[in-house]
């Protein structure tokens, strides 16, 4: 697939310096057509300067936005404006008019751009259908629930048929039920439209429920990205365990009581053909241990199922590292847990 958009090597500063801080260092992805891609990340990680920076709302300090092949990094006047209709953007706190009807509020960006009025109706008439808000065209954003007010902000978003959606934190003003619901509706329109999303947020149930591709960023620089199947089945970065370890699947601390050398608590990951296999069973007889199963799950992540269970394996410090070396053979992704991590 075509990349519509490729970061290379850029970098944000503000400020002078010595005191200068910088919010992006040294950022390279790579987000294909009809990706819904995610970035997550801390309070303070970059997240929200690096979409900024696709919206060409701030210029990065240094290296290339690419879009379709085009550097946008440094694009000004009307070429910058006709970049920005090829994007919309849904923001945490809505950024609704207040003083303007929810029909009012769609037809902003189309009233900018000089589209005739009747063109105008029809395009809100269907994306107030698409939204589910068909009923309340002429209501006023302070009759409105937060759910309903993110549905106008993405419909608003649409009305230019841009070719990038761009989320910034876009749920984490909505209670979880609502969250699911606008997330769901993400999905719907990225099915019949095609657009490709790009989603920036600090909760990893979100990155989840919807995207393809995930990209964790940290201080200002990306330490692991890929598909998200990739990375819950086999996390790499301490960043991207944290993410995972919070994602309503906490271990009970007593669980880690007495761990010694004879007695390991693993977390294993199975993912497609091994998920069907024997192999806790055939480590247990082969070895001379055993494997108490303390917990498990399952993840449904865009189609692929990832099951995982936590494991209590007790025997000699020998059979303990030959089951090891076994589940490493059998392809059997596995953590060794310590003091709840």
């Amino acid at each position: 697939m075509t990349p519509i958009i490729e970061i290379k090597g850029i970098f944000k500063s503000y400020g002078q310096a010595e005191t200068a801080v910088h919010a992006l260092q040294d950022i390279s992805l790579s987000i294909e057509k009809g990706d819904i891609y995610g970035i997550i990340g801390l309070s303070g990680a970059g997240k929200s300067t690096l979409i900024r920076c696709l919206a060409r709302l701030v210029k990065p300090s240094s290296g290339k936005i690419l879009f379709d092949g085009n550097d946008i990094s440094h694009l000004e006047g009307k070429h910058l404006r006709h970049f920005r209709k090829k994007t919309g953007m849904i923001f945490q706190h809505f950024n609704l008019l207040s003083s303007r009807t929810v029909a009012g509020n769609i037809a902003y960006p189309l009233e900018i751009s000089h589209v005739p009025a009747e063109v105008q109706q029809r395009r809100i008439d269907e994306l107030l259908g698409l939204v589910g808000l068909a009923d309340k065209k002429d209501a006023y954003p302070s009759h409105l629930s937060g759910g309903e007010k993110q549905r106008v902000g993405i419909a608003r978003a649409l009305a230019h048929q841009p070719e990038i959606l761009l989320c910034d934190e876009a749920t984490s003003a909505l209670d979880p039920k609502t969250t699911k619901e606008i997330l769901v509706l993400l999905k719907t329109i990225h099915k019949k439209t095609g657009i490709t999303i790009i989603l920036i947020t600090h909760e990893m149930e979100v990155i989840k429920r919807i995207c393809n591709k995930v990209a964790v960023i940290e201080k200002g620089k990306i330490v692991e990205n890929g598909l998200v199947t990739q990375i819950f089945g086999d996390p790499k970065h301490p960043t991207t365990k944290h993410f995972l370890q919070n994602t309503a699947h906490e271990i009970p601390s007593f669980f880690f009581k007495d761990l010694s050398p004879n007695r390991k608590l693993l977390r294993l990951k199975f993912k497609g053909k091994t998920a069907g296999e024997p192999n806790i069973s055939q480590m247990i007889k082969k070895f001379n241990v055993e494997a108490n199963i303390l917990l498990g799950w399952i993840d449904n992540l865009q189609n692929t199922i990832i099951g995982t269970l936590v494991i209590e394996l007790t025997g000699t410090p020998e059979g303990i590292q030959h089951s090891l070396d076994f589940l490493t053979e059998k392809n059997v992704h596995y953590e060794v847990l310590e003091n709840g991590l």
